[in-house]
């Protein structure tokens, strides 16, 4: 190893940690990390690849929920959907088969080896209605709020299932993470209103 090589190799892991310690290639080049030390880092473990694009300093801890930053990060339109956003809401007891993604009705599916992603497509104002954002390490996540979540299932049951709707619904007001009327704004939205008020009611 040449003697400016150390040097190097700290500057870049100090750009890494000035960063969350996770970041996108392009993000890296940008910060003055030449390619060859970046492929050197992760051919010797001091950093590992999330996903492609995605590297994260293996010396920092990862972050919480680490494939939905990694979706977060690559595709910035799309916000975090059905069972990863009640999973993010601690609304179910469901394991998410991939990151939920929905994302506008013109935009194709972006093509992501790792993390597995399953998109959904909505309208500008489905898409629009109850988004949060949740910073996750050094990430901003798009996230729809609980409320929205719970009637998103319901009007994608045939996807989700009707089992983790209902659980969603029952989670959502126990822990008190939205209100009837809320729900029913969003079931509004979502043209879901017939389909839940039924289980509403019961559950009132």
């Amino acid at each position: 190893m040449k003697r400016s090589e150390p040097d190097t190799l700290s500057r870049a892991e100090a750009v890494f940690r000035e960063h969350g310690g996770t970041m996108r290639t392009r993000d890296v080049l940008a910060a003055g990390v030449h390619p060859r030390t970046l492929y050197w880092m992760r051919d010797n473990g001091v950093v590992e690849q999330l996903s492609r694009g995605l590297f994260h300093l293996a010396s920092h801890e990862l972050p919480q929920s680490p494939d939905i930053v990694a979706v977060a990060r690559r595709v910035p339109s799309g916000v975090i959907a059905l069972v990863s956003a009640l999973d993010l809401h601690g609304l179910t007891t469901q394991i998410p088969g991939g990151v939920w993604v929905a994302l506008p009705r013109d935009v194709k599916s972006p093509r992501i080896a790792y993390p597995p992603m399953r998109v959904v497509h909505l309208s500008p104002k489905s898409l629009q209605a109850g988004v949060q954002e949740r910073v996750i390490g050094s990430t901003t996540v798009r996230v729809f709020s609980a409320g929205k979540s719970v009637a998103d299932c319901f009007k994608f049951r045939s996807l989700v299932g009707l089992d983790v709707a209902v659980e969603a619904l029952r989670e959502a007001l126990r822990a008190r993470a939205t209100t009837p009327a809320e729900l029913m704004e969003y079931a509004r939205v979502d043209r879901v209103s017939a389909v839940i008020r039924p289980y509403l009611e019961a559950m009132q």
